[in-house]
């Protein structure tokens, strides 16, 4: 995809714009959490419409945000992943009593509506007014390991990464203006349909830096092994098997030979599905699909975002 950048589209006179909010849930997100801060409250509108609930951090990440901050007790009631989509889904609906829109994401995956044509994320929300759920196309960056630093926090994360791979399963329902609950660890959601929308951009960052990928994984492994929380998921592989992933992956990739990711429609059909009354991307797992899928290069006019 390329083409000159335009100014995007103003908004038209005496047209309301919608109110959108942010929520994530975090333990110990010291690394992205003042990044998803910062990235929201410009899409938002101010860190005044973003909502962080905080799992038991210890490292100090959630003391002294610029936005409200929910401290929660342990989840002990039921498996943790069930549990904490529900408690995920009734905020969200509690603040659609407030907001037209809310986003949910976890603090390292960052939307980006499309910027040729949009601002923020409350325009390309502005100019959907009939959809009650968005997915957005899924992009993992990658640490291009040996040619990029590691990431550099007072940094655009846009500036410092150019490496990434489109991982379907990742087309999540990340932003929705209605009550319907967040399922299949927010892969899906029940009751309502959505498509992936080709101008909503999701950038994942957990493999952009190698450092910082080896202690996340070590930090879930760790929650895996003390409460079982997730044990299905990823979370289950320690910082040496995501490291060693990373390294396989990137050994003999050129970014120059890449072709700038562009969304592929024939494929965008397909990724959502319906099981029964949910609607969920599909795809391979997360560590399957980084081995197999194709990279991408970060087209240039993401340069400088997040």
């Amino acid at each position: 995809m390329g083409g000159d950048r335009r100014a995007p589209d103003a908004p038209q006179p005496g047209a309301t714009r919608p109110t959108v909010a942010a929520i994530t849930m975090v333990r110990n997100e010291r690394a992205m959490l003042p990044r998803w801060v910062r990235h929201y409250a410009a899409q938002c509108g101010g860190p005044e419409h973003l909502l962080v609930i905080d799992d038991n951090s210890t490292d100090g990440s959630t003391d002294g945000l610029p936005c409200p901050v929910i401290r929660i007790p342990p989840l002990t009631k039921g498996h943790f992943e069930p549990s904490r989509l529900s408690l995920l889904s009734k905020f969200a609906a509690g603040l659609l009593e407030a907001y037209d829109a809310v986003v949910f994401t976890d603090a390292d995956e960052f939307l980006v509506a499309e910027p040729q044509k949009y601002a923020t994320l409350v325009d390309l929300v502005a100019d959907r007014p009939d959809e009650p759920v968005l997915g957005a196309m899924g992009i993992n960056l990658v640490h291009h390991l040996g040619h990029e630093a590691a990431l550099d926090p007072s940094l655009p994360l846009l500036a410092q990464r150019r490496l990434a791979k489109f991982i379907p399963l990742m087309c999540k329902p990340a932003v929705k203006r209605v009550p319907a609950p967040w399922t299949a660890a927010s892969h899906g959601v029940k009751g309502t349909p959505y498509r992936i929308d080709p101008d909503l951009y999701m950038f994942h960052a957990k493999f952009s830096d190698r450092d910082a990928l080896r202690a996340a994984a070590d930090h879930r492994r760790e929650m895996v092994d003390m409460d079982g929380r997730a044990h299905r998921t990823n979370w289950k592989f320690g910082g040496d098997a995501m490291v060693e992933l990373l390294e396989s992956i990137v050994a003999d990739v050129r970014v120059e030979e890449l072709r700038p990711f562009s969304p592929p429609d024939r494929l965008l059909a397909k990724i959502v599905r319906q099981e029964g009354q949910t609607y969920r991307a599909r795809g391979d797992r997360q560590v399957p699909a980084m081995r197999k899928r194709p990279f991408v290069r970060v087209p240039k006019r993401f340069e400088g975002l997040v």
